[in-house]
């Protein structure tokens, strides 16, 4: 009977919220099956259902290190990337259409997100009943609450008023729609009840797993954003919860020139094979053909280019635009993930990009992003890098910026003086201001998923840019999926769509 609910637990974390979530029926030998989730081998393969929606992998799943899911819809609305369609008629033009603030209910990738999210809420909630049912260890309990306010976290940060249910014993017909404001409170709620409760081991098997200090960061940052979800700012809360995670023991990777690095330094071991544990805080275990894996590299580079350097062919996509990639000091070492100017081997790509979309940017147009430089396992559908969630150079950052924000200005500096140091740039000359937090998340962060969130809170997302005007308001949240329209008439899409 074991192996039959362990099956029934597979196939629920296949199905789609779209289709029927009660599978009550088929769970016949719940009370014999109860015993083994309670079992450490049991509340981890409860758990691992949940985490793999994390890690993700093929068509739009995952949260990072594939294509056309969570990280495209987040990253490709700011200003930080963007995938033109080539004038060659390569790469379709949803990820233009994101950078130009375009995006409609029906486009793939913002359907995509949302069905992932809400296949990763059906998982946590299965998981957190087969664990409660089956009288787990309390930490793994937490864990599944912790991974499932972390989904309803993104949620509401992208979508805004969602569909909330915690009991999968509904039918997605049925399920109501909570406000903003209610999914917040839910997400603060889950998080100070469990995070204690959450192992503070580092490293081993809870690499890539919710410990308490991963627990805290998004403790950190649900109220780094609540200005944003509610309207009132959390700015000492959200610095209390950074206080928590600086005991646990972290600090900045080294910055120290490597010539053993294909990018002459080791800080970006950080983003390599294995995310040094010395900083990282969550991350994203990837093994490319196996679990994940990690597309950015060889994602932005022109195809003959990246068979020189990695022995496989690119596929000349992502760009840097060029008013984002000029922020970078030419001292800043992390400008080393950019490539640009002639390569050789009849390789040059140019600054300036003139079109996105019509007729869509030349082949060898745009500079080049090889922050995640192949590593370990590694061919044309990508690489083993893992991709890190949570850092401590992030956390460093927020503590700059409730401080700043509560005029603390002198306790802020060190915090961000402490990153800009590592990159090899001299300390502030005066104490921080916010445009100083907010350049210094940029340079700091880039390409690991935060910019759109940032660019909100601070006020700059709906700036115009080089290819579209300024964008209205309701910009600010992506619409709700017209297929998860039209299978709940409960829903009240986001205005403006």
């Amino acid at each position: 009977m074991k192996n039959l609910y362990i099956s029934l637990l597979a196939c629920a974390a296949l199905l789609p919220l779209q289709g029927c979530t009660d599978v009550s029926e088929e769970v016949y030998d719940k009370y014999i099956s109860d015993e083994f989730y309670g079992t450490p081998e049991g509340s981890n393969a409860a758990l691992a259902a949940v985490y793999g929606q994390v890690a993700g992998n093929w068509g739009g799943v995952g949260y990072a290190g594939a294509d056309n899911s969570w990280y495209d819809l987040n990253c490709m609305s700011s200003d930080e990337q963007v995938i033109p369609h080539r004038n060659t008629g390569d790469w379709q033009l949803d990820f233009a259409r994101l950078y130009k603030h375009e995006w409609l209910p029906t486009d793939g990738i913002v359907v995509n997100t949302w069905n992932w999210l809400y296949k990763s809420v059906f998982n946590a909630n299965l998981a957190v009943e087969l664990l409660e049912n089956g009288g787990a260890e309390q930490s793994k309990i937490a864990e599944a609450h912790v991974l499932r306010a972390f989904f309803y976290y993104l949620l509401m940060d992208d979508y805004g008023n969602i569909p909330f249910y915690t009991d999968n014993n509904i039918t997605v017909d049925q399920i109501p729609q909570a406000s903003r404001q209610e999914v917040y409170d839910f997400v603060v709620s889950e998080l100070t009840t469990y995070v204690d409760q959450l192992a503070a081991d580092k490293g081993g098997v809870y690499y890539g797993r919710f410990n308490r200090w991963a627990g805290y960061t998004l403790l950190a940052k649900v109220y780094l954003n609540a200005e944003v979800y509610t309207g009132t700012p959390r700015w000492q809360e959200c610095l209390a919860a950074c206080e928590v995670v600086s005991q646990g023991a972290f600090t900045l990777h080294s910055g120290a020139a490597n010539e053993n690095s294909p990018l002459g330094n080791e800080y970006f071991e950080l983003f390599g094979d294995v995310n040094p544990d010395d900083e990282t805080i969550w991350s994203i275990f990837a093994t490319a053909d196996v679990v994940s894996r990690n597309i950015y590299a060889v994602r932005s580079l022109y195809g003959p280019h990246a068979q020189t350097l990695f022995g496989y062919s690119g596929w000349n996509g992502t760009i840097i635009p060029q008013d984002y990639y000029e922020k970078f000091d030419a001292a800043d070492m992390r400008r080393n993930q950019f490539l640009v100017g002639n390569q050789g081997g009849g390789i040059n790509y140019a600054v300036n990009v003139t079109s996105l979309d019509n007729p869509g940017a030349a082949p060898m147009a745009g500079v080049r992003c090889v922050k995640f430089y192949p590593a370990g396992i590694a061919n044309g559908g990508g690489a083993s890098n893992d991709f890190p969630i949570f850092r401590y150079a992030d956390v460093l950052l927020m503590m700059a910026e409730c401080n700043v924000r509560l005029g603390n200005t002198g306790a802020a500096k060190p915090f961000i003086d402490q990153v800009r140091q590592r990159a090899g740039l001299g300390a502030l000359t005066a104490n921080p201001t916010l445009t100083d937090v907010y350049n210094e998340r940029a340079f700091e962060l880039h390409f690991e998923g935060h910019r759109r969130q940032d660019m909100i809170r601070f006020g700059t997302f709906l700036q115009p840019n080089l290819f579209r005007g300024a964008s209205q308001e309701y910009r600010k949240l992506f619409p709700i999926p017209t297929a998860a329209m039209d299978a709940n008439h409960l829903l009240v899409q986001n205005p403006g769509y």
